[in-house]
């Protein structure tokens, strides 16, 4: 059974608070906006803020279900325009937080300019939209599991060897609404019984691997290893690392990937290795208004995370600390391709197959 990073029913949202794994799993509840941004900022849900509660429909619809917003339609417009952007500042870099947001609140705002619409009509639309972008988020998930896990073996493996994959930071069940990106090409590969091994980073220095990653592939009984970043050029060199798959929090128009800090160089050592490294993310990560990753913000966390462990100081005081969240990794590094629930495309064909099916 996959592991569940949201549980909802109308007018209830949990979140597994995963500052606590592996040593406790508990759900904790959301009943506003406000207390879905603190989990987002404090990193309590996934690395990509888990789309659907993260993406900034979960909570305000568990307020809406509640009676916020109103009395009068401009006012409940108002009220779920404000309360989607203010979500969004709790992580700047992930692209689809912003879409989902903008979407939701355009979906709230077209239902209000209908003939005869009522406050009522408003509310169901605002929470239908939401529940159904949690279905689709899970299909288009599994879609890309099974796309990457296919090209893949075709690229690394076309003899039917298994593979053994490396991947780095979060991007499982508990960063998204339940299979995964990277995560879920893996998880694909060993339910078709063509995966060797999976080598997970400890992703400093959250620690998303070895917390959160490492006790998905446990959990699933997926053969895995866990490694220092440190140790991902020497793994690859020596213990036969077939591809790197990682994840997205911002793909460019050129390819270009914003994605956990500690990304970038994996894909140079894998070029250097003659690895192919790969970016699984939904076409919604993929932002064509942008042409380069440098136009990409990029999120700067608080340096206590990296100089304090379980609240002890392991850094000597007075130190200057840079602390970035994500690092850019630039799209002639990506060399297996960018898979998406569409396809599995080179960073070059990305702004054209993404324009023609209308992402």
């Amino acid at each position: 059974m996959t592991l569940e990073a949201i549980r909802y029913s109308r007018g209830s949202l949990q979140i597994l608070d995963q500052l606590l794994l592996p040593q406790q799993s508990r759900y904790e509840a959301v009943g506003s906006v406000r207390q879905a941004w603190e989990a987002i900022r404090a990193m309590k849900v996934g690395p990509r803020g888990v789309p659907w509660v993260g993406g900034s429909k979960g909570p305000a619809v568990v307020e809406l279900q509640a009676g916020a917003g109103g009395p009068g339609l401009a006012a409940l417009v108002a009220f779920v325009r404000d309360a989607l952007s203010f979500l969004v500042t709790a992580r700047p870099t992930a692209v689809n937080m912003a879409r989902a947001a903008r979407d939701l609140a355009e979906a709230a705002a077209q239902e209000a300019e209908r003939e005869g619409a009522t406050e009522e009509a408003v509310r169901e639309r605002v929470i239908r939209w939401a529940e159904d972008m949690l279905e689709k988020d899970l299909r288009d998930n599994r879609s890309i599991g099974d796309l990457g896990a296919r090209h893949l073996l075709e690229r690394a493996a076309p003899g039917g060897d298994k593979v053994t994959v490396l991947t780095h930071c979060n991007t499982g069940a508990l960063a998204t609404a339940g299979y995964g990106t990277a995560l879920g090409v893996i998880r694909s590969l060993h339910n078709l019984g063509r995966l060797e091994r999976a080598f997970c980073t400890e992703t400093r220095p959250y620690n998303q691997g070895a917390r959160l990653t490492a006790f998905e592939l446990v959990y699933e009984q997926i053969p895995a290893t866990l490694i220092a970043d440190s140790m991902a050029a020497a793994a690859m060199a020596h213990q036969g690392v077939s591809a790197v798959v990682v994840g997205a929090d911002r793909v460019v128009a050129n390819g270009d990937t914003a994605n956990k800090v500690g990304t970038y160089q994996l894909a140079i050592a894998a070029k250097h290795h003659g690895i192919p490294f790969y970016v699984a993310a939904p076409s919604s990560s993929c932002d064509l208004r942008l042409e380069t990753g440098q136009e990409i913000i990029i999120e700067e966390r608080p340096g206590q995370e990296l100089t304090d462990v379980n609240g002890v100081r392991i850094a000597a005081p007075g130190i200057a600390i840079w602390n970035p969240a994500f690092d850019v990794t630039p799209h002639d590094l990506i060399t297996g391709g960018i898979i998406t629930e569409l396809g599995v495309f080179a960073p070059e064909e990305l702004r054209a197959a993404l324009s023609a099916r209308g992402s």
